[in-house]
Protein backbone atom coordinates (compact mmCIF):
# COMPACT_ATOMS: atom_id res chain seq x y z
CA UNK A 1 0.00 0.00 0.00
CA UNK A 2 1.21 3.50 -0.82
CA UNK A 3 2.37 6.01 1.74
CA UNK A 4 2.62 9.65 0.73
CA UNK A 5 4.56 12.62 2.07
CA UNK A 6 3.83 15.96 0.42
CA UNK A 7 7.09 17.64 -0.55
CA UNK A 8 7.89 21.36 -0.81
CA UNK A 9 8.49 22.34 -4.49
CA UNK A 10 11.21 24.76 -3.33
CA UNK A 11 13.39 22.77 -0.95
CA UNK A 12 11.97 19.26 -0.80
CA UNK A 13 10.91 19.64 2.84
CA UNK A 14 7.67 18.19 4.21
CA UNK A 15 4.43 20.15 3.80
CA UNK A 16 1.70 20.38 6.44
CA UNK A 17 -1.79 21.82 6.13
CA UNK A 18 -2.19 25.02 8.19
CA UNK A 19 -5.79 25.60 9.42
CA UNK A 20 -5.27 29.30 10.13
CA UNK A 21 -4.30 30.27 6.59
CA UNK A 22 -6.01 27.32 4.86
CA UNK A 23 -2.80 26.66 2.92
CA UNK A 24 0.21 24.33 3.02
CA UNK A 25 3.43 25.29 4.80
CA UNK A 26 6.96 23.91 4.55
CA UNK A 27 8.51 23.14 7.93
CA UNK A 28 12.00 23.97 6.65
CA UNK A 29 11.99 26.97 4.26
CA UNK A 30 8.64 28.27 5.58
CA UNK A 31 7.25 28.59 2.05
CA UNK A 32 3.47 28.54 1.74
CA UNK A 33 1.45 26.99 -1.08
CA UNK A 34 -2.19 26.74 -2.08
CA UNK A 35 -3.92 23.45 -2.86
CA UNK A 36 -3.74 24.30 -6.57
CA UNK A 37 0.01 24.98 -6.37
CA UNK A 38 0.89 21.63 -4.80
CA UNK A 39 -1.37 19.85 -7.29
CA UNK A 40 0.42 21.64 -10.15
CA UNK A 41 3.78 20.67 -8.66
CA UNK A 42 2.59 17.06 -8.75
CA UNK A 43 2.14 17.24 -12.52
CA UNK A 44 -1.37 18.65 -12.60
CA UNK A 45 -2.90 15.75 -10.69
CA UNK A 46 -5.01 16.42 -7.61
CA UNK A 47 -3.07 13.77 -5.67
CA UNK A 48 0.74 13.37 -5.99
CA UNK A 49 2.20 9.98 -6.80
CA UNK A 50 3.38 8.11 -3.70
CA UNK A 51 6.99 8.43 -2.62
CA UNK A 52 7.02 5.03 -0.87
CA UNK A 53 5.24 1.71 -0.71
CA UNK A 54 3.71 -0.30 2.11
CA UNK A 55 5.60 -3.42 3.12
CA UNK A 56 2.63 -5.75 3.32
CA UNK A 57 -1.12 -5.73 3.81
CA UNK A 58 -3.23 -6.19 6.89
CA UNK A 59 -2.49 -9.05 9.27
CA UNK A 60 -5.01 -10.07 11.90
CA UNK A 61 -4.19 -9.00 15.42
CA UNK A 62 -6.01 -9.79 18.63
CA UNK A 63 -6.78 -7.02 21.12
CA UNK A 64 -6.89 -7.38 24.89
CA UNK A 65 -10.65 -7.79 24.69
CA UNK A 66 -10.20 -10.80 22.42
CA UNK A 67 -11.56 -9.07 19.34
CA UNK A 68 -9.67 -9.53 16.11
CA UNK A 69 -8.47 -6.32 14.46
CA UNK A 70 -6.25 -5.63 11.48
CA UNK A 71 -3.03 -3.70 11.29
CA UNK A 72 -0.81 -2.84 8.34
CA UNK A 73 2.89 -2.08 8.04
CA UNK A 74 4.17 0.74 5.86
CA UNK A 75 7.59 2.10 5.01
CA UNK A 76 8.04 5.80 5.82
CA UNK A 77 8.90 7.57 2.54
CA UNK A 78 11.23 9.93 4.42
CA UNK A 79 13.35 7.74 6.69
CA UNK A 80 12.35 4.16 5.90
CA UNK A 81 11.08 3.36 9.39
CA UNK A 82 8.15 0.95 9.71
CA UNK A 83 4.78 2.55 10.40
CA UNK A 84 2.11 0.43 12.05
CA UNK A 85 -1.46 1.55 11.37
CA UNK A 86 -4.88 0.16 12.20
CA UNK A 87 -7.17 -0.93 9.41
CA UNK A 88 -9.22 2.28 9.61
CA UNK A 89 -6.25 4.70 9.82
CA UNK A 90 -5.60 6.61 6.59
CA UNK A 91 -3.23 9.38 7.77
CA UNK A 92 -0.72 9.36 10.61
CA UNK A 93 2.86 10.28 11.65
CA UNK A 94 6.13 8.41 11.47
CA UNK A 95 7.17 7.63 15.05
CA UNK A 96 10.86 8.02 14.16
CA UNK A 97 11.15 11.17 12.01
CA UNK A 98 7.72 12.59 13.02
CA UNK A 99 6.85 13.42 9.41
CA UNK A 100 3.15 13.38 8.44
CA UNK A 101 2.27 10.39 6.25
CA UNK A 102 -0.87 9.81 4.17
CA UNK A 103 -1.69 6.14 3.54
CA UNK A 104 -3.00 6.59 0.01
CA UNK A 105 -4.30 3.07 -0.59
CA UNK A 106 -6.74 3.49 2.30
CA UNK A 107 -8.43 6.34 0.41
CA UNK A 108 -8.92 4.77 -2.99
CA UNK A 109 -11.97 3.30 -4.67
CA UNK A 110 -15.00 2.98 -2.42
CA UNK A 111 -13.06 4.53 0.47
CA UNK A 112 -12.21 7.72 -1.42
CA UNK A 113 -14.02 10.57 0.41
CA UNK A 114 -16.37 12.74 -1.64
CA UNK A 115 -15.65 15.84 0.43
CA UNK A 116 -13.63 17.07 3.39
CA UNK A 117 -14.13 19.82 5.96
CA UNK A 118 -10.64 21.25 6.56
CA UNK A 119 -9.46 22.20 10.04
CA UNK A 120 -10.21 25.86 10.78
CA UNK A 121 -8.79 25.77 14.34
CA UNK A 122 -5.07 25.15 14.72
CA UNK A 123 -3.33 23.33 17.56
CA UNK A 124 -2.56 26.47 19.61
CA UNK A 125 -6.18 27.60 19.48
CA UNK A 126 -7.41 24.12 20.40
CA UNK A 127 -5.08 24.04 23.43
CA UNK A 128 -6.35 27.49 24.45
CA UNK A 129 -9.96 26.25 24.22
CA UNK A 130 -9.03 23.22 26.33
CA UNK A 131 -7.33 25.43 28.94
CA UNK A 132 -10.41 27.63 29.35
CA UNK A 133 -12.71 24.60 29.44
CA UNK A 134 -10.73 22.66 32.04
CA UNK A 135 -10.29 25.76 34.24
CA UNK A 136 -14.02 25.61 34.96
CA UNK A 137 -13.90 21.94 35.94
CA UNK A 138 -13.18 21.13 39.58
CA UNK A 139 -11.98 17.89 41.11
CA UNK A 140 -10.22 16.64 37.96
CA UNK A 141 -6.86 14.90 38.50
CA UNK A 142 -3.95 17.14 37.60
CA UNK A 143 -2.54 14.36 35.45
CA UNK A 144 -5.42 14.91 33.02
CA UNK A 145 -4.32 18.45 32.22
CA UNK A 146 -0.59 18.29 32.90
CA UNK A 147 1.71 19.82 30.29
CA UNK A 148 2.94 16.40 29.21
CA UNK A 149 -0.65 15.17 28.80
CA UNK A 150 -1.94 18.24 26.92
CA UNK A 151 0.91 18.00 24.42
CA UNK A 152 -0.64 14.71 23.27
CA UNK A 153 -3.60 16.59 21.78
CA UNK A 154 -4.11 15.34 18.23
CA UNK A 155 -6.02 16.60 15.22
CA UNK A 156 -8.08 13.80 13.69
CA UNK A 157 -10.29 13.66 10.63
CA UNK A 158 -13.23 11.41 11.51
CA UNK A 159 -15.42 9.73 8.86
CA UNK A 160 -19.09 10.59 8.46
CA UNK A 161 -21.91 9.73 6.10
CA UNK A 162 -24.08 12.63 4.91
CA UNK A 163 -27.58 11.93 3.59
CA UNK A 164 -29.68 14.11 1.34
CA UNK A 165 -32.94 13.68 -0.55
CA UNK A 166 -36.23 15.26 -1.55
CA UNK A 167 -39.44 14.43 0.28
CA UNK A 168 -42.87 14.65 -1.32
CA UNK A 169 -45.30 15.16 1.56
CA UNK A 170 -49.08 15.22 1.74
CA UNK A 171 -51.42 15.73 4.68
CA UNK A 172 -55.22 15.48 4.91
CA UNK A 173 -56.94 16.63 8.08
CA UNK A 174 -60.07 18.13 9.60
CA UNK A 175 -59.82 21.37 11.53
CA UNK A 176 -62.44 22.45 14.06
CA UNK A 177 -63.15 25.96 15.34
CA UNK A 178 -65.63 26.63 18.12
CA UNK A 179 -67.13 29.92 19.13
CA UNK A 180 -69.21 30.26 22.32
CA UNK A 181 -71.34 33.20 23.38
CA UNK A 182 -74.21 33.93 25.78
CA UNK A 183 -77.47 35.65 24.88
CA UNK A 184 -79.74 36.29 27.79
CA UNK A 185 -79.77 33.13 29.84
CA UNK A 186 -78.81 30.90 26.93
CA UNK A 187 -75.28 29.83 25.95
CA UNK A 188 -74.66 29.14 22.28
CA UNK A 189 -71.79 27.25 20.66
CA UNK A 190 -71.06 27.33 16.96
CA UNK A 191 -68.83 24.58 15.56
CA UNK A 192 -67.14 25.03 12.19
CA UNK A 193 -65.40 22.16 10.40
CA UNK A 194 -62.78 22.64 7.69
CA UNK A 195 -61.17 20.21 5.30
CA UNK A 196 -57.39 20.76 5.36
CA UNK A 197 -55.09 19.61 2.59
CA UNK A 198 -51.38 20.37 2.48
CA UNK A 199 -48.70 19.05 0.16
CA UNK A 200 -45.27 20.04 -1.03
CA UNK A 201 -41.70 19.02 -1.79
CA UNK A 202 -38.96 19.48 0.81
CA UNK A 203 -35.21 19.40 0.24
CA UNK A 204 -33.25 17.56 2.94
CA UNK A 205 -29.48 18.02 3.11
CA UNK A 206 -26.58 16.86 5.27
CA UNK A 207 -28.24 14.48 7.71
CA UNK A 208 -25.05 13.18 9.33
CA UNK A 209 -24.08 9.84 10.81
CA UNK A 210 -20.73 8.93 12.36
CA UNK A 211 -19.18 6.11 10.32
CA UNK A 212 -17.04 4.57 13.12
CA UNK A 213 -18.09 1.65 15.28
CA UNK A 214 -15.02 1.87 17.53
CA UNK A 215 -14.93 3.34 21.03
CA UNK A 216 -13.72 6.72 19.76
CA UNK A 217 -17.11 7.30 18.07
CA UNK A 218 -18.01 9.23 21.26
CA UNK A 219 -15.43 11.84 20.29
CA UNK A 220 -16.84 12.07 16.78
CA UNK A 221 -20.48 12.41 17.87
CA UNK A 222 -20.08 14.72 20.88
CA UNK A 223 -18.80 17.69 18.89
CA UNK A 224 -21.53 17.65 16.22
CA UNK A 225 -22.94 19.53 14.36
CA UNK A 226 -20.47 20.82 11.77
CA UNK A 227 -21.03 23.69 9.34
CA UNK A 228 -21.38 21.40 6.35
CA UNK A 229 -21.89 24.27 3.91
CA UNK A 230 -18.10 24.77 4.14
CA UNK A 231 -17.22 21.30 2.85
CA UNK A 232 -14.55 21.19 0.14
CA UNK A 233 -13.85 18.64 -2.62
CA UNK A 234 -11.53 16.02 -1.13
CA UNK A 235 -7.79 16.57 -1.53
CA UNK A 236 -5.20 14.43 0.23
CA UNK A 237 -3.11 17.49 1.08
CA UNK A 238 -5.62 18.47 3.77
CA UNK A 239 -4.63 15.33 5.69
CA UNK A 240 -0.94 16.25 5.90
CA UNK A 241 -0.06 16.92 9.53
CA UNK A 242 -3.14 15.22 10.96
CA UNK A 243 -4.43 11.75 11.78
CA UNK A 244 -7.30 10.43 9.65
CA UNK A 245 -9.67 7.57 10.34
CA UNK A 246 -11.39 5.52 7.65
CA UNK A 247 -14.95 4.30 8.05
CA UNK A 248 -15.93 0.84 9.25
CA UNK A 249 -19.70 1.40 9.03
CA UNK A 250 -21.42 1.39 5.65
CA UNK A 251 -24.33 3.59 4.62
CA UNK A 252 -26.69 0.63 4.31
CA UNK A 253 -26.55 0.31 8.09
CA UNK A 254 -28.18 3.73 8.42
CA UNK A 255 -30.76 3.63 5.60
CA UNK A 256 -33.84 2.65 7.60
CA UNK A 257 -32.97 4.83 10.60
CA UNK A 258 -32.32 7.96 8.53
CA UNK A 259 -35.31 7.50 6.24
CA UNK A 260 -37.60 7.13 9.27
CA UNK A 261 -36.10 10.30 10.75
CA UNK A 262 -36.60 12.21 7.49
CA UNK A 263 -40.22 11.06 7.13
CA UNK A 264 -40.94 12.03 10.73
CA UNK A 265 -39.41 15.46 10.18
CA UNK A 266 -41.37 16.02 6.95
CA UNK A 267 -44.63 14.96 8.62
CA UNK A 268 -44.03 17.22 11.60
CA UNK A 269 -43.22 20.11 9.26
CA UNK A 270 -46.50 19.66 7.37
CA UNK A 271 -48.44 19.63 10.63
CA UNK A 272 -46.58 22.50 12.27
CA UNK A 273 -48.44 25.17 10.25
CA UNK A 274 -51.91 24.11 11.27
CA UNK A 275 -52.54 27.02 13.63
CA UNK A 276 -55.82 28.82 14.22
CA UNK A 277 -57.91 25.74 14.99
CA UNK A 278 -59.21 24.58 18.33
CA UNK A 279 -58.44 21.00 17.35
CA UNK A 280 -57.09 19.14 14.35
CA UNK A 281 -57.79 15.53 13.43
CA UNK A 282 -55.24 14.14 10.97
CA UNK A 283 -56.86 11.74 8.52
CA UNK A 284 -53.80 10.76 6.53
CA UNK A 285 -50.14 11.74 6.28
CA UNK A 286 -47.66 10.58 3.65
CA UNK A 287 -44.00 11.26 3.00
CA UNK A 288 -42.30 9.76 -0.06
CA UNK A 289 -38.52 9.97 -0.38
CA UNK A 290 -37.13 10.64 -3.85
CA UNK A 291 -33.58 11.10 -5.16
CA UNK A 292 -31.78 9.79 -2.03
CA UNK A 293 -28.03 10.40 -2.01
CA UNK A 294 -25.22 9.52 0.40
CA UNK A 295 -21.85 11.27 0.58
CA UNK A 296 -18.75 10.05 2.39
CA UNK A 297 -16.90 12.92 4.10
CA UNK A 298 -14.11 13.57 6.61
CA UNK A 299 -14.57 16.21 9.31
CA UNK A 300 -12.08 17.67 11.83
CA UNK A 301 -11.84 17.00 15.58
CA UNK A 302 -9.09 17.82 18.09
CA UNK A 303 -8.84 14.99 20.61
CA UNK A 304 -7.14 14.34 23.93
CA UNK A 305 -7.48 11.03 25.77
CA UNK A 306 -6.43 9.92 29.24
CA UNK A 307 -6.25 6.37 30.60
CA UNK A 308 -6.73 6.02 34.33
CA UNK A 309 -4.06 3.70 35.70
CA UNK A 310 -6.13 1.99 38.40
CA UNK A 311 -9.25 1.20 36.39
CA UNK A 312 -7.93 1.33 32.82
CA UNK A 313 -10.92 3.48 31.85
CA UNK A 314 -10.46 5.96 29.00
CA UNK A 315 -11.49 9.60 29.53
CA UNK A 316 -11.43 12.18 26.78
CA UNK A 317 -11.72 15.77 25.58
CA UNK A 318 -12.85 16.57 22.05
CA UNK A 319 -13.08 19.89 20.23
CA UNK A 320 -14.79 20.50 16.90
CA UNK A 321 -11.92 21.52 14.62
CA UNK A 322 -14.12 23.98 12.78
CA UNK A 323 -16.58 25.53 15.27
CA UNK A 324 -14.72 25.03 18.58
CA UNK A 325 -17.62 23.15 20.25
CA UNK A 326 -16.28 20.88 23.02
CA UNK A 327 -17.35 17.77 24.85
CA UNK A 328 -15.64 15.46 27.28
CA UNK A 329 -15.84 12.72 29.87
CA UNK A 330 -13.67 13.58 32.84
CA UNK A 331 -12.06 11.55 35.62
CA UNK A 332 -12.69 12.51 39.24
CA UNK A 333 -9.98 13.15 41.81
CA UNK A 334 -11.53 11.52 44.88
CA UNK A 335 -8.70 12.83 47.04
CA UNK A 336 -9.76 16.41 46.28
CA UNK A 337 -13.39 15.48 46.91
CA UNK A 338 -12.43 14.00 50.28
CA UNK A 339 -10.57 17.19 51.14
CA UNK A 340 -13.69 19.22 50.25
CA UNK A 341 -15.77 16.96 52.50
CA UNK A 342 -13.39 17.52 55.40
CA UNK A 343 -13.14 21.23 54.73
CA UNK A 344 -16.90 21.85 54.52
CA UNK A 345 -18.78 19.06 56.28
CA UNK A 346 -16.63 18.67 59.40
CA UNK A 347 -16.90 22.36 60.48
CA UNK A 348 -20.67 22.28 59.84
CA UNK A 349 -21.02 19.09 61.87
CA UNK A 350 -18.96 20.57 64.68
CA UNK A 351 -21.14 23.70 64.73
CA UNK A 352 -24.30 21.60 64.91
CA UNK A 353 -22.95 19.48 67.74
CA UNK A 354 -21.89 22.59 69.63
CA UNK A 355 -25.30 24.16 69.15
CA UNK A 356 -26.96 20.97 70.34
CA UNK A 357 -24.73 20.92 73.44
CA UNK A 358 -25.81 24.40 74.52
CA UNK A 359 -29.46 23.70 73.78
Amino acid sequence: MAAIIFKCPNCGGDLRFEPEGQDFKCEYCLSEFSKEQISEAAGGHPVPEPYGQGLHGGKPDVSESGEESRVSLYSCPSCGAEIVAEETTSATFCYFCHNPVVLAEKLKGRYHPDQILPFAIDRDKAMDIFGKWISRKKYVPKAFYSREQVEKMTGVYFPYWLYGCQVEGKLEAEGIRRKTWVSGSTQFTRTEKYDISRDGVMDINHVSRNALSKANRKLAEGVMPFETDKLQPFHMGYLSGFIAENRDLEREQFDQEVEAEVRQFAGDSLGSGLAGYDSVQVRSKEAHIIHPKWQYVLMPVWTLTYKEEKTGKIYYFACNGQTGKVCGQLPVDFGRLAFLFIEVFVPVLAALLLAGYFL
